[in-house]
């Protein structure tokens, strides 16, 4: 993988990681269209939350391309719906082709939405919001200049865990933090970094 931009097809530079050729078109999509573009709502973070801790261990295409099937067996990731699941429902999810069938991944997930089921509405998003970095960081150049962990992202692990959450450790709170916008992580010179 190149350590800076790659200029696509199209003419556009990229991040290397949207241009992937294997996977172009899904990485390229979810690039430009998702990646470090804010996201708010307690349902969406719970989303992206639940698909990060899915990642762990795998490649983010095959979560990309499981999207739509965990979506559908997760109730479109409705905190209220998943917290109340049912011990049928984890068997069912355990059987179920369109997602990654992990035991614990899907205990985390429905556990989850129980702890954030508990929640004023809108208090998980402001409660993830408020580990934004304060003040604009510098772009990184390359991909080795992204960190895997930071700081804010080991605080709100530690405090996601502390009020219950699983499988949110430092690095998966991190990718959280960089597909929902809180940090701007595209490289200096991608088309996509003044858009997200």
């Amino acid at each position: 993988m190149s350590a800076g931009v790659v200029v696509g097809p199209d003419g556009l530079a990229r991040c290397p990681w949207g241009l992937e050729a294997e996977s172009m078109e899904d990485y390229r999509r979810y690039h430009d269209t998702e990646w470090g573009h804010p996201v708010h709502g307690d349902d969406a973070l719970y989303e992206r939350m639940c698909l990060e801790a899915f990642q762990s261990g795998l490649s983010w295409l095959t979560i990309l391309r499981r999207r739509e099937g965990f979506r559908a067996a997760f109730a479109d990731f409705s905190i209220a719906k998943v917290a109340a699941f049912t011990e049928a429902d984890a068997e069912r999810l355990l059987a179920d082709p369109g997602i990654i069938r992990n035991r614990a991944k899907i205990s985390a997930a429905i556990g989850n939405a129980r702890v954030a089921a508990e929640w004023a509405p809108g208090e998980l998003d402001a409660f993830i919001w408020s580990y934004a970095p304060d003040g604009a960081r510098r772009a990184p150049r390359t991909m080795a200049d992204v960190p895997p962990t930071t700081p804010e992202s080991t605080a709100l692990a530690k405090e996601l865990k502390k009020r219950g959450f699983r499988f949110v450790g430092p690095t998966t709170a991190y990718a959280m933090m960089q597909a929902c916008g809180l940090v701007n992580d595209h490289l200096a010179n991608c088309h996509a970094r003044g858009g997200a």
